[in-house]
Parts: structure tokens; C-alpha cells; sequence
């Protein structure tokens, strides 16, 4: 199997990512994906504008951990007509960005790339919500004075072939944790998880059965059982772990949101003053109390189910028992749109009303050659 090529990026052997990793689809090349208009634009500037040589320059309008410039690049590369002749500039992945900041500009003649402007905006758009998105979980996962690490979850809630940039994008917002071999494969990894609900239903809810199984089966994987199938999190929890002992490394709580676990109904004097649906504060204390008063100081918690930032950050706020959070909807929602704007041309200023040229000296000169995507 060939080196990544994130390796090599890490090494610095390369500069960017390119089409070896992305496998773009190459109707794109077609303008399968590019709206209608921009390849009538397209024409038009051929036939009627061949010389003219514009400015288009990208921007969002949020505070931001920017990603996809790579992708970008590599697109140019790929589907541009004389790349090499464009004149690029942009940012990296992974820098921090500010409302309406420059992330990237590309000089050059219409015609030769200006009907990938909505592919540019949607590549942008999409990675970096996802990277911003990590980024304030991992913050907030940080924000109670531990490095805490946070799953990312996110293969049930999008189309499967959006996994591998989704994992990437959250590998640069700092999540190293990721479902799928899919959400690994850009940078190199392999997915991880231990067991779903299915796997204790095949034991008829049996936990300790469910576990031994797994164990038999995968030896050399840390032990971590899933323990709300019983709405009885506690009961379970400490099943597992007077069968296991050392060898039980976590328990991983996923209480749905319209339930109230059964530890509650066994202690109905704490409720009253909190909502006891789902994995909340009070029986993650509860949980930790129970371990912890047989032993089993060691067995860290995971929480899954529900989690955003605001919520990572309120149970931090309280000191919640958990060691790991599992992330996965929360973390897809695209809320960093993009805007490309044709503000230069023929090196001077001509945009729509409210538009302007917006240099950005963070910006690196990016140059497109046959070989590689160097600066």
C-alpha cells in the first residue's frame, strides 16, 4: 500500500494534499456540477472576451477554522484550464479565519476556471463547517482543565461518500478518533469503535455474555461495553465490571433523550430539580460513584447521544464524570457558507455594488505546476 500522502505533508516533502488523495470525479471536468450559468458565462467570455483577465477572491463571514484549501487547489490543478498559468494565492488548513477575510484569490482568464466558482464555495463550505464544528467540541471537551478525546460519530447522520473529507475536515478541527476506515482514509488511519446495540441484542440483552464474545473475538482491543441497552446503566455498568475487573477498560453511556433510566426510578427522591431524560449530569455522577465504591476507579466513562459544544461545555462547567465524549450530528451541520467574487478586472476594480478586492498578506503564493502544488 502507498504512503499517504498527509505523510508526506506532515514531513514537508509536499506542500499540499493533491488529487491522489480527493479521486475527484472527473464529470467535473464536464461541468456536471457546476451551475448552469457559469458555463454559459463560460462561453461567452470565449467567444466575446478571450483577452479579459479577472480577480475572483473567496471569503465567509464567521469566526472560523478554515479547511479545504487544499482540495481547492488540487481541483484547480486537475480541471483548470492552464493551471500553471493561474496565478493563485491562499491560506492553509487548519489557520483560523475572520469574518469576510480573504481565504483565497485566483487571477486569471474566466474561461479557464471560472465555471468551478460553486464547487470552490461548496468544497470550502462544507470542510470548513466541519473542521469549525470539531474544533469548539474539542474546545469545550478542553474547557474543565482536561485534554478530554471526542469520537467523531458522524457516519449515520450523511451519505457515505461524504466520509472521507467529513474525516478529514474533522481530523484538522483536532479529532483523531473517527467511526470508519472512510473517515480515515485521507489521513491514514484506521476507524475504531468497540460494539452497538445490535451486538448486545444478539445476546438478548445479555451484557456480560455480549462482552465475552467480543472479547474472545477481538483480544487484543480495550475492552469497552456499551451499557444503556437496559435503560439500567448503572446495573449493567458494574456487571461488566465485576466480571471483567482490569480487563474492562470503559463503559460507554448512550441513554436515548426520551428516556429516564432506571436508576432514577430506584432513587425517585433525586429527581425534581433537573430533566433525568437521557445521559444526564446525575447519573454520569452516579455511574462514577457506583465504580468508584467497588474498585473500579480505573473504568473511564463515554458519553454519546445528543452532544454539541454548549452541551460539552455546560457538563464541563459541572465537572461530569467523563473521560470521552461521541460526537456525531452536531458536528455535520453546515453553517459556514462561502462566497466567490469576481472584484478585479484587468487589474482593476469591478464588482457588484458592496464588493471589494480584500488582499490578506497571510495568504501564500501557490503555484500549480505539473508536479506537484508547491509554494
Amino acid at each position: 500500500m502507498s504512503e499517504k500522502e498527509i505523510y508526506q505533508k506532515l514531513q514537508g516533502r509536499i506542500k499540499r494534499l493533491t488529487n491522489k488523495t480527493f479521486k475527484f470525479d472527473e464529470r467535473i471536468g464536464d461541468g456536471w456540477f457546476s451551475a448552469v450559468y457559469f458555463l454559459k458565462t463560460r462561453e461567452i467570455a470565449e467567444k466575446h472576451k478571450p483577452d479579459n483577465e479577472i480577480l475572483m477572491q473567496f471569503f465567509q463571514k464567521k469566526h472560523a477554522v478554515l479547511c479545504g484549501t487544499d482540495e481547492v487547489l488540487a481541483l484547480l490543478k486537475t480541471f483548470a484550464k492552464n493551471p500553471e498559468e493561474l496565478e493563485v494565492h491562499s491560506l492553509e488548513d487548519g489557520d483560523r479565519i475572520e469574518p469576510f477575510e480573504t481565504v483565497m484569490t485566483i487571477k486569471g482568464p474566466y474561461q479557464n476556471f471560472g465555471y468551478l466558482e460553486g464547487v470552490i464555495d461548496g468544497i470550502l463550505a462544507r470542510r470548513t463547517s466541519v473542521a469549525t464544528n470539531v474544533y469548539e467540541v474539542v474546545t469545550a471537551a478542553k474547557s474543565g482543565g482536561t485534554d478530554k478525546p471526542v469520537i467523531f460519530m458522524g457516519d449515520r447522520d450523511d451519505h457515505y461518500t461524504q466520509q472521507s473529507g467529513d474525516g478529514y475536515s474533522a481530523y484538522i478541527g483536532g479529532s483523531k478518533a473517527q467511526a470508519t476506515h472512510a473517515m480515515n482514509e485521507w489521513w491514514g488511519k484506521k476507524g475504531m469503535g468497540t460494539m452497538p446495540h445490535a451486538l448486545i441484542q444478539l445476546f438478548k440483552g445479555d451484557i456480560v455474555e455480549a462482552c465475552r464474545a467480543y472479547q474472545e473475538t477481538y483480544p487484543e482491543d480495550d475492552l469497552m461495553a456499551l451499557v444503556d441497552y437496559n435503560n439500567d446503566v448503572i446495573t449493567d455498568s458494574l456487571r461488566v465490571a465485576r466480571e471483567f475487573g482490569d480487563t474492562l477498560k470503559g463503559v460507554r453511556v448512550d441513554t436515548s433523550n426520551t428516556l429516564v433510566d432506571k436508576y432514577f426510578t430506584r432513587n425517585p427522591d433525586l429527581l425534581g430539580t433537573f430533566d433525568p431524560r437521557g445521559v444526564n449530569p446525575k447519573l454520569l455522577f452516579g455511574l462514577r460513584e457506583a465504580l468508584d465504591r467497588e474498585g473500579y476507579q480505573h473504568v473511564k466513562i463515554v458519553a454519546s447521544g445528543g452532544f454539541d459544544a454548549d452541551r460539552i461545555a455546560r457538563y464541563e462547567e459541572m465537572n461530569a464524570p467523563v473521560d470521552i465524549y461521541g460526537v456525531g450530528s452536531s458536528l455535520l451541520k453546515l453553517n459556514v457558507p462561502f462566497t466567490g467574487d469576481n472584484v478585479l478586472l484587468n487589474g482593476e476594480h469591478e464588482a457588484k455594488l458592496g464588493r471589494k478586492y480584500r488582499p490578506n498578506a497571510r495568504m501564500e503564493r501557490i503555484y500549480l505546476n505539473e508536479n506537484s502544488i508547491e509554494d
